[in-house]
């Protein structure tokens, strides 16, 4: 009875496996071909928000690459929270260096105080919209931790000229400044996120590096949302797929995020993002969740049975040894695109990244029980820290400061 239950098993895993190679070399060419195109100067009026809490890692070179960007006339809000900020000062003395020989039409360094029913992240994003001109078309964010390229702007605006797209994304790829084990898995376990997005239905924006025409904005009372919300990207996928339009992912706004972490900086980072899923889009969650177990079954537990009939000397044992091989497979293949993909869209990184390439490829086993790790601890409680600051996420758009320790 279990042999004929399995066998059937075998083959869905074995057509499955297909469909995700298949989907996997679609994003793949998906994003080689979008992010090569080259776009002339969009008429839309964009305000470009960027807000800041403390020195990130390649923080003055990451707000320089914002002052080079390629786009005419558009208009620049860098927003922290508090004048005491060490950023503060930076971004008034770059404002004042770089000014001059940008196509940036106006740069202001807001300071939005202390948030009480949002993320600080979100408080100080509400402040810039609040203080934007009334001409503008785009509402565009990016991070203070992301590298951008003097294109990113002109991908990003260029797809909101169709009123399907809701909105749109670019993603982050960590680059390692330092090759320790806990950075390289950092990198791995972002990597295999970043490879599902693409021409799908099933994006999800990205807060550092997205975009929203100003009239959707309005219609969906975006503001409203964000007044209670902890994460800015996953509580605006949900309002856009709610109005009925699409997330587009724009392949020219992949970013470089240069970043070092230790162990327990990785399980913070990773385990609040999975909690944030959870509470906001839990479907995306279970996703997720389902994804990683699924993967690890595929390669542990049918490359166990294929064993076993390999003892009991089954006649089916090509079919059931074949499902372990095709996960195997298919996992080694899906490693090594995203990491040829990363190389030809961020080539200035490419030896940089290097390291991080062969520990995604060699380690692709290893990194999948990490993440189903991080997956399974934010599977409890609802309390997280971020940049220094306590929140209890009570629901997608509820959330409460329990304690911040610059107050």
């Amino acid at each position: 009875m279990f042999w004929d239950i399995y066998t059937v098993v075998a083959i869905l895993a074995i057509l499955s496996q297909g469909v995700f190679l298949w989907q996997s070399r679609r994003n793949y060419t998906y994003a080689l071909k979008k992010a090569a195109r080259q776009h002339a100067d969009c008429q839309q009026r964009v305000l470009l928000t960027v807000p800041c809490k403390g020195i990130d890692n390649a923080f003055e070179a990451n707000i320089r690459s914002i002052f080079a960007l390629d786009y005419a006339d558009f208009i620049l809000h860098f927003v922290v929270e508090d004048t005491s900020d060490p950023a503060y000062e930076v971004l008034c003395r770059l404002k004042d260096e770089l000014s001059a020989s940008s196509r940036v039409a106006d740069v202001s360094v807001l300071v939005a105080g202390k948030s009480a029913g949002c993320s600080q992240k979100i408080h100080n994003l509400l402040c810039s919209c609040a203080n934007a001109p009334s001409d503008i078309d785009v509402f565009a964010f990016a991070d203070s931790d992301a590298h951008l390229k003097c294109g990113w702007l002109k991908h990003l605006v260029y797809p909101l000229r169709k009123e399907r797209y809701g909105a749109s994304t670019g993603y982050r790829w960590f680059v390692p400044e330092k090759n320790n084990l806990a950075t390289l898995a950092m990198s791995a376990i972002n990597a295999k996120i970043a490879q599902m997005l693409g021409n799908t239905n099933y994006n999800q924006l990205w807060g550092g590096s997205m975009a929203i025409r100003a009239e959707t904005f309005r219609e969906i009372d975006l503001e409203s949302i964000w007044k209670k919300a902890i994460s800015d990207d996953l509580s605006l996928s949900y309002a856009i797929k709610k109005a009925g339009m699409k997330i587009i992912f724009a392949p020219g706004c992949m970013v470089a995020s240069y970043e070092k972490t230790t162990w327990a900086g990785l399980f913070e980072f990773a385990r609040r993002q999975f909690v944030i899923t959870r509470v906001t889009i839990p479907r995306t969650w279970w996703f997720g969740m389902f994804c990683i177990v699924y993967s690890l079954f595929g390669v542990w537990a049918t490359s166990a049975v294929a064993i076993y009939a390999a003892v009991l000397k089954l006649e089916s044992l090509g079919l059931y040894a074949f499902v372990p091989v095709m996960f195997i497979t298919g996992q080694l293949y899906r490693a090594v695109i995203r990491q040829k993909m990363i190389k030809q869209l961020l080539p200035e990184d490419a030896a940089k990244m290097r390291p991080a390439a062969v520990a995604d490829i060699v380690g692709t086993f290893i990194w999948s029980w990490v993440m189903f790790v991080f997956i399974l601890s934010s599977g409890f409680g609802r309390t997280i820290t971020w940049r220094g600051i306590r929140y209890k996420l009570l629901g997608p758009t509820e959330t409460i400061v329990i304690s911040n320790k610059d107050r």
